[in-house]
């Protein structure tokens, strides 16, 4: 098994994503001691420097001269220039590099109006190199103009402008759509998508989305596989990654929900790393963008709605073809101003197989699905879905009998959140199969949030189990210790939370989203909640971060 011994982490707290459907206990009675994680090699400095722009000395306006003509047409060479570099240095915040050329001795004021409503001016006497910063309050497109000021009669004598992107992007939920679907001839051609094949699915442009969408909420389906495999989703144009989003098995139908960055061209990758065909689903539920829009915030895992007690809707199994609503303001720390609601949903002891859709209230069900199940099966996925006019949510049971289900509230997307998304390149954070063995039953895996990074709130991740051996669940959440703690050996033994990520049962590999908010010390532990060994799988896919 793997061993105890420190290894020094750069990690990214996450926190637990919900309830315990198969009422597991979270009781610490035989748990094991914690592993540390490896180095998680996410940069978020060059993730925040996605952005730049610029605009040479020579693009300097300057005033018109006697007769109309423009100085840029003619110019003195004592006519002062300007020229800007701008990088993005955080979600929000922008680093603009300013060359001022003007004679030796030539007092200047140099003003930067931000784009905001806001600006700084600053002296320059001569040539002159400046750095000045700015955080905007929220994400979006933004023209900065600089003015070179005389510092006699105060007129102005040049100016010079460049337009800056955030590296921020926010989000707007959208109505369950279907995108894709290789069964019907939906966004592709009809047919199942081959071994090592690929289909490309349009998001820019199409359903209402906009084209210059960054990033889009994708729940993905895998159905009708010949063999067992993987998906990988990314952006088109971008590297295929080694990192995987929904995994299958021979005849199994397997949802996921993906937040992949969208390319330049419009659309997203979802390529099948498995040597059988398969059908593919893919309905979207939001997109991100640069527009100011619904920043997020996460929650403490929060139950609204368990249908075994008859929290948040009636007690008893919700009866198949049928639907029910449930109230999201209000409840488990969700403000009414929340336009989008981030949710675990798991159903537990179906009585047929079947689907689940997650939908906002006040209209019909979508043919779009969140969770697939098979009869008498535990699973979870992760939802993201708009909140109704009404506050409610609601739920569909596609099945033909009944089933239990549990929600619970991980996180919400509103106009005065302030956390980002920031996109990274997909990227493996560790795998225990790569280790001397899989993580233990009743033990955890602890790793630090990246390198303290005191603006980082939230890490996207896709957590799978595999190789399992007996029934179990997985369950994140904040360690109570710093990492000091940890280092120095005076760190307590921490409990884990009653609720779970995802279930999984003998022989079987679960996927699950997990949208992860840091913890009170930027430490994390994944909790293997089973009596037997198992292996964990992963992967990241961007963050987000608040200034």
């Amino acid at each position: 098994m793997l061993s105890t011994a420190a290894i020094v982490a750069a990690g990214v707290a996450l926190v637990p994503g919900v309830a315990d459907a198969a009422g597991q206990a979270g009781a610490t009675e035989g748990n094991g001691p914690g592993v540390a994680v490896p180095d998680l090699d996410l940069n978020t400095t060059e993730a925040y420097r996605s952005e730049t722009s610029s605009s040479p000395a020579s693009k300097t306006v300057h005033p018109a001269a006697k007769g109309g003509a423009k100085a840029a047409d003619a110019a003195p060479a004592a006519d002062p220039t300007v020229g800007l570099e701008a990088t993005t240095t955080s979600a929000h915040g922008v680093e603009l590099k300013l060359f001022v050329s003007s004679d030796p001795g030539t007092a200047l004021g140099v003003r930067v109006e931000w784009g905001d409503g806001s600006q700084v001016q600053v002296g320059a006497n001569g040539p002159t190199e400046l750095t000045e910063h700015h955080t905007y309050t929220k994400a979006g497109v933004y023209t900065v103009k600089v003015s070179l000021i005389d510092g006699g009669d105060g007129s102005v004598r040049g100016t010079n402008q460049t337009v800056i992107r955030t590296a921020g992007n926010e989000f707007t939920p959208h109505a369950p759509t279907r995108l894709l679907d290789t069964r019907d001839g939906t966004g592709a051609a009809r047919a199942k998508v081959p071994a090592f094949g690929t289909a490309r699915v349009r998001v820019g442009g199409a359903a209402q989305i906009p084209a210059d969408a960054t990033a889009v909420v994708l729940n993905v389906t895998v159905t009708n596989p010949a063999r067992a495999g993987h998906v990988r989703v990314y952006a088109d144009g971008g590297a295929l990654p080694t990192t995987s989003n929904v995994n299958y098995a021979p005849g199994q139908t397997v949802p996921n929900m993906v937040i992949a960055s969208v390319g330049a061209n419009g659309f997203v990758n979802i390529y099948n790393s498995g040597d059988g065909a398969i059908d593919l689903v893919a309905d979207v539920t939001g997109y991100f963008s640069k527009s100011a829009a619904s920043g997020y915030t996460s929650l403490t895992p929060s139950r609204v709605v368990d249908t075994r007690e008859g929290l948040g809707t009636g007690r008893g199994q919700v009866p198949g073809q049928s639907s029910f609503s449930t109230q999201i303001h209000g409840r488990g720390g969700v403000p009414a101003s929340a336009k989008a609601v981030a949710l675990n949903v798991t159903v537990t002891e179906p009585k047929n197989d079947g689907h689940l859709t997650v939908y906002p209230s006040g209209g019909s069900a979508p043919t779009a699905s969140n969770v697939n199940f098979t009869t008498g099966q535990t699973i979870a996925n992760s939802v993201i879905v708009p909140i109704g006019a009404d506050g409610r949510i609601s739920i569909r049971n596609g099945a033909w009998a009944g089933t239990h289900v549990v929600v619970d509230v991980v996180g919400y997307y509103s106009p005065e959140s302030g956390a980002a998304l920031i996109r990274s390149t997909p990227s493996r954070w560790f795998d225990t199969r790569e280790w001397d063995g899989p993580l233990d039953g009743r033990s955890y895996i602890y790793g630090e949030v990246m390198n303290g990074d005191p603006n980082v709130t939230a890490l996207i991740t896709n957590a799978t189990v595999t190789n399992t051996v007996g029934t179990g669940f997985l369950t994140v959440s904040p360690d109570p210790n710093s990492w000091e703690a940890y280092e120095g050996n005076w760190a307590s033994e921490p409990t884990p939370p009653n609720s779970s990520n995802l279930n999984w049962t003998p022989g079987k590999t679960v996927p699950n989203l997990v949208q992860a908010s840091s913890g009170p010390y930027n430490v994390i532990d994944f909790w293997n909640m089973g009596w037997q060994p198992t292996d964990l799988v992963v992967d990241t896919f961007g963050f987000y971060a608040k200034n």
